[in-house]
């Protein structure tokens, strides 16, 4: 099958390897469609690994898969059934063909695009977290970054009643798009003091909760420095290094409740993708208009350079496995 690979950093090179066969319980899926993820990028293609890590397995870096059941050994999946699948260990979705169990498996709907419902992936993690929170009726929510994860935060907390949802990032099409996905209000910290603005959009409360979605230093501290004393950080971001310095003194007069959450690590990676899939299908929700950016997996080198490099606007790219 063909298969996709890193060979060095931040280089991909097309291959043919041998297609998966699927064991006794699990499913030989075809991927259709599959989107860029930002931990894909921090984590894989965008550092620079020893030299013997090269080349990298293939089909990776990428998680985000949907695709059709074509063989099936187990009760629970059909042959022709479309679904998301959360790649097994050495498993990416870079390629034409993976294997997978039920337990890492979400079923979606017969009707409607595939390029829209993968979107439900990175979506479920965030309904996870979401899921961590207090009740969110009449409080006021601030979401640290508005890339695809900042708003499906801002997409599911508007709709979880809160007050206010002030989406904070640096990029204003990102702050437009969190118009459109709930955001009462919106901060670029170029053009205002957050702590003052937030503060004023609070009535001088502060927030009840505070998402950290940008994964860096300044906003992982900056979440401590805008929550209300004994109010609630949700800290979802990936921070490039294993220690960040923090502001212990805004631990001590805040003492907020911290809470870490990743969905794919809860023991259950599936179970908030099927109810995103669910609140998606009734209309709830559609996380389908973080797409941006469109394209076949002939263009994988320029999918993974728009996104590390926040070119063309992008929030979110899906690509086509088969062009």
């Amino acid at each position: 099958m063909k298969a996709v690979r890193l060979t060095s950093p931040k280089t991909f090179e097309f291959v043919e390897v041998e297609t998966p066969t699927p064991a006794d319980g699990q499913c030989l899926i075809k991927v259709e469609r599959v989107s860029v993820c930002g931990s894909d990028i921090r984590s894989t293609y965008g550092e620079t690994h020893p030299e013997e890590e090269y080349p990298m397995p293939a089909g990776r870096p990428c998680h985000e898969v949907a695709g059709v059941v074509v063989e099936s050994r187990t009760d629970a999946f059909k042959v022709g059934q479309r679904a998301i699948v959360i790649p097994g260990a050495g498993q990416g979705g870079l390629g034409e063909y993976l294997t997978s169990g039920p337990e890492r498996m979400a079923l979606l709907p017969d009707h409607g695009d595939l390029d829209e419902w993968v979107l439900c992936q990175p979506s479920g993690t965030v309904l996870y977290s979401c899921q961590q929170m207090p009740n969110l009726l009449g409080k006021n929510v601030v979401v640290l970054g508005q890339g695809s994860i900042g708003l499906s935060f801002t997409m599911i907390t508007s709709r979880c009643g809160a007050r206010s949802v002030i989406g904070i990032d640096l990029l204003d099409n990102r702050l437009e798009k969190a118009r459109e996905f709930g955001a009462t209000h919106t901060v670029n910290p170029e053009r205002e003091n957050v702590e003052e603005a937030v503060a004023e959009i609070t009535g001088g409360e502060g927030p009840d909760v505070v998402v950290e979605a940008a994964g860096y230093p300044d906003t992982f501290n900056m979440a401590f420095r805008l929550i209300k004393q004994f109010g609630t950080v949700i800290v979802f971001g990936i921070q490039a290094d294993d220690f960040v310095p923090i502001e212990h003194n805004l631990l001590m007069e805040k003492q907020p409740r911290i809470i870490p959450t990743t969905g794919a690590r809860s023991g259950d990676p599936t179970s908030h993708i099927k109810e995103i899939v669910g609140l998606r299908e009734r209309g709830w929700c559609d996380p389908s208009g973080l797409i941006t950016h469109r394209i076949g997996l002939s263009q994988v080198q320029e999918a993974y350079d728009m996104y590390e490099q926040r070119l063309d606007d992008v929030i979110k790219v899906v690509m086509d496995i088969s062009s």
